[in-house]
């Protein structure tokens, strides 16, 4: 087996990703801590190959988890990928219980299969075979744990989208395969991590809000993580105003929002977006157009 260099793990490490990646927000009533989860991984003895995850090698392996574990906040979907689902659902393990996190990756890769919170999950051969291998995908060419966590997701998780792509082949990470409706993302949250959510919204239909601003304020304020299901081509847009009608594309966990003084319909927003976390100024109307869901979520407790 081919040991990859340091220089690439330290790549894995360190990389900038887009945006800044401001340290984690602290959780209010944290499982378990990320130091707990890197002893569970000092500790625990791993294969220097895996006949499961033929494709993972294991040096990259265990420095992924280690910067997921050190800087929850830069886990990306990758390039081109239609994996930003499962990418954004990693917030909440990576910031409330990253030893459960390190547990099930560390399960997956012993033993080719896992559980989590009663549900078993047991990869397709396509699946084990695939780990390790997805290229041209910017900094997930080389996490292949970030590889394994979103392919496992897509394999046991279904949609509608599902439909007619209901196995995973070469490629499928780019199609409606691995994508994530509004109701699977809801569904995933509830079922794998046991959390009380509350979703307003649709994949086609926009929700109507008496007063926006107040639904969101509240909601950030209140114990938990929202989440907003946007259609992101707009938000990266530089020019606002240019808006035409397109459907959600994208979910961003709404930190934190402000009205700006002697302003009726602007504010500021702290979002975070694969990668980092972004402090953007917008219009109240326009917030209205780009967002299809919201999605507040609080852990058991």
């Amino acid at each position: 087996m081919n040991t990859p260099s340091l220089a690439l793990i330290f790549l894995l490490l360190w990389s900038p990703l887009r945006g800044p990646a401001f340290a984690a927000p602290v959780s209010n009533h944290p499982a378990s801590t990320p130091q707990q989860a890197l002893e569970l991984l000092k500790d625990t003895a791993l294969p220097d190959s895996s006949a499961w995850w033929p494709n993972i090698k294991l040096p990259l392996f265990v420095a992924n988890l280690k910067a997921n574990l050190l800087f929850p906040l830069k886990i990306y979907q990758g390039s081109n990928t239609n994996f930003c689902g499962y990418a954004a659902l990693s917030y909440l393990p990576l910031q409330d219980d990253p030893l459960a996190y390190t547990r099930f990756m560390l399960s997956l890769y012993t033993d080719g299969k896992a559980s989590w919170n009663g549900i078993q999950f047991h990869p397709s051969p396509e699946i084990h075979r695939a780990a390790g291998t997805l290229r041209f995908k910017g900094i997930l060419d080389i996490r292949p744990a970030d590889q394994l966590w979103f392919l496992v997701l897509a394999d046991h998780f279904r949609s509608y989208l599902n439909f007619f792509n209901r196995r995973f082949h070469p490629g499928a990470e780019d199609t409606f395969w691995a994508a994530v409706s509004y109701g699977k993302f809801n569904r995933m949250i509830r079922q794998l991590f046991g959390y009380r959510v509350e979703a307003l919204g649709s994949d086609l239909i926009r929700p109507g809000f008496d007063d926006l601003y107040e639904y969101l304020r509240k909601a950030v304020q209140s114990p938990g993580t929202t989440y907003l299901y946007v259609n992101n081509t707009y938000l990266h847009k530089k020019n606002h105003n240019k808006f035409k009608g397109s459907f959600p594309t994208h979910f961003i966990v709404l930190n934190d929002i402000h009205r700006i003084p002697g302003e009726t319909d602007m504010v500021n927003i702290i979002y975070w977006d694969y990668g980092g976390r972004t402090l953007r100024q917008v219009s109240l109307r326009f917030l209205k157009k780009i967002i299809f869901g919201v999605t507040h979520c609080t852990p058991p407790a």
